[in-house]
């Protein structure tokens, strides 16, 4: 938790900078004298894509973090891939792979790189 609330935060300072510095140039450009609502509308405006772009790094960050938790619980438990029981199915996670952009905003991995990477672990293991 730590490190991604940190990453997150030295992120969203690099945008509010970056945002900042265009907002106050292109509001010099277009205003000589003074502070006008160009400073402002700029600073949104340019605030929004590298707030997105960040976001991506941070969502990268969090579903490598995740992928390293798996294989660390893994490894603690010895874990061995094993089908999941008839009477069991009903709890069993089934989830799409998103496409697209989708996939670049997602917190955590999909389950089913999850478990590829612990089939990897496992054969590795023996």
């Amino acid at each position: 938790m730590v490190p991604l609330s940190s990453i997150q935060g030295v992120v969203n300072t690099f945008v509010m900078v970056l945002s900042r510095v265009i907002g106050h140039t292109i509001d010099r450009v277009i205003i000589r004298k003074g502070h006008g609502p160009a400073d402002f509308v700029t600073l949104i405006a340019s605030g929004l894509v590298p707030g997105v772009l960040a976001s991506i790094v941070v969502m990268w960050f969090s579903r490598r973090r995740e992928l390293g938790a798996d294989c660390g619980s893994a490894s603690l438990a010895s874990w061995r891939p094993s089908p999941l029981p008839d009477r069991m199915a009903a709890f069993g996670i089934a989830g799409g792979v998103p496409v697209g952009w989708r996939w670049l905003f997602m917190s955590h991995p999909p389950i089913e790189e999850r478990i590829a990477a612990l089939g990897l672990i496992a054969r590795e293991a023996t």
